[in-house]
């Protein structure tokens, strides 16, 4: 989708607020229906039931018929296609929705356009043989830097304009958080072109460096800057102090999402602009396979069952998740699509990039690998990636073949010679 960042005044913004009110007391009536049903009583209705109850609920209720009926059933549109990809998606169960925490809402396009098949001919009715209309969204370049969109019953609403030319589609969706405003429209963009150089690239993922690329460069995603981290602390005491439920407190955990809000803008500007060039100037795109639910998992345990570190368990969880490794990764399959391959991450780190032999004592430190076959030295992270781009991944035995690191630099022998099976406790297959 194509986001960007709203400037409505103060009597638009309170307007849409009300929008976010409509739409999310719509979805939570949808959920509680959904949850109601148990087995043995009747089908919880679908979208088109909903929609009729929606419009007889609108002639009982005085509140919900002031509001906008579109941003209404648009959150039934919304709950019906998260109810049909809970198991595609990933988030499950469609879940309640709170206030200050989910506040958005999806709108369809007002302007009626002309629509026609892939090849440009135009589509018409098989019965009336008419011309079909599509809905639009309509939108108004100001200058260059500048635009503005028709929102329902808010007027025109400025955005500022970040990408060369005007979005067309035909839905958009406003959220509001942080303070901020942003409308997003549903287009899909253009995947970017493989390419002739035919390079193949892998990447390792790390916490200490983020992405560290088969070529020998070093990526790291942007952090908080000291300053910043001691603000988020002296804010979180303030907070911890100020009375429970009271303005002060609200206040100050504010500031702190204000804050983290920043931090997340320059993560996801940094994976925009690393996936693209990925893009750009690589035909394979090779990422070891993480399981970063997994890893992020809490550590706490259960009352019977208590878990160990958790502490700092939650603290390496937060710089796992700190790294986007999860959007780099979604962002460079969709920009890249058929040209991003996963390879299974073990022994990825733990294999010699030269040679192929496999032994964790050769790992000496986070950065530090010297190979104790063939005594190859580089970084471990380096190193990784090289395998990682040659597909070298959960592989439990060493490779008989040459490797992507040429002759090593610790002996000036070949790398294709055979390793030694008496240093690893594993059997050669």
């Amino acid at each position: 989708m194509s986001r960007f960042r709203m400037y409505p005044t103060a009597a638009q913004a309170e307007r849409m607020l009300l929008h976010c009110a409509y739409a999310r007391y719509v979805w939570n009536l949808a959920v509680e229906q959904h949850a109601h049903r148990r087995p043995g009583r009747r089908s919880a209705p679908g979208f088109a039931e909903q929609c009729r109850q929606l419009t007889e609920a609108r002639r009982e209720s005085a509140w919900l018929r002031a509001g906008n009926a579109d941003v209404q059933q648009q959150a039934l549109q919304d709950f019906a296609r998260a109810k049909s990809a809970r198991f595609a998606s990933g988030f499950g169960e469609p879940t309640w929705r709170r206030k200050h925490r989910h506040e958005g809402f999806r709108v369809i396009g007002t302007d009626r356009v002309p629509e026609s098949h892939p090849d440009g001919s135009p589509k018409l009715n098989t019965k009336t043989g008419r011309q079909v209309m599509g809905r639009s969204v309509v939108v108004q370049r100001l200058n260059r830097r500048w635009a503005r969109v028709k929102v329902p019953g808010c007027g025109w609403v400025r955005f500022r304009l970040t990408r060369a030319g005007l979005p067309v589609a035909k839905t958009f969706r406003v959220s509001f958080r942080n303070g901020r405003w942003h409308i997003a429209f549903a287009v899909i963009p253009d995947p970017v072109d493989a390419p002739g150089t035919g390079e193949v690239i892998g990447i390792d993922r790390g916490v200490k460096i983020t992405a560290a690329l088969s070529d020998g460069r070093r990526l790291n995603c942007p952090q908080l800057t000291t300053r910043e981290r001691a603000q988020v602390r002296k804010h979180q005491r303030r907070a911890a102090r100020a009375p429970r439920g009271s303005e002060a407190k609200a206040a100050e955990y504010a500031k702190v999402a204000r804050i983290k809000a920043r931090e997340a803008d320059r993560r996801k500007d940094w994976c925009e602009k690393t996936s693209t060039m990925l893009a750009r100037t690589c035909r394979l795109i090779r990422f070891e396979k993480l399981n970063i639910t997994t890893m992020t998992r809490s550590a706490r345990g259960t009352v019977e069952q208590p878990g160990r570190n958790v502490r700092q368990k939650a603290g390496l969880n937060r710089s796992i998740l700190a790294q986007g490794w999860g959007l780099l990764r979604r962002r460079t399959g969709e920009k890249a699509p058929g040209r991003v391959e996963d390879v299974p991450a073990p022994y990825t780190s733990l294999r010699c990039s030269a040679c192929g032999w496999i032994e964790k004592n050769s790992r000496k430190s986070q950065a530090e690998f010297v190979c104790i076959s063939c005594g190859f030295t580089c970084n471990a992270d380096e190193n990784a990636a090289v395998n990682v781009a040659a597909g070298q991944g959960g592989i439990p035995r060493p490779r008989r073949t040459a490797g992507a690191g040429g002759v090593t630099a610790a002996t000036g022998r070949s790398s294709a010679r055979e390793p030694r099976p008496a240093r690893v406790g594993i059997p050669l297959l």
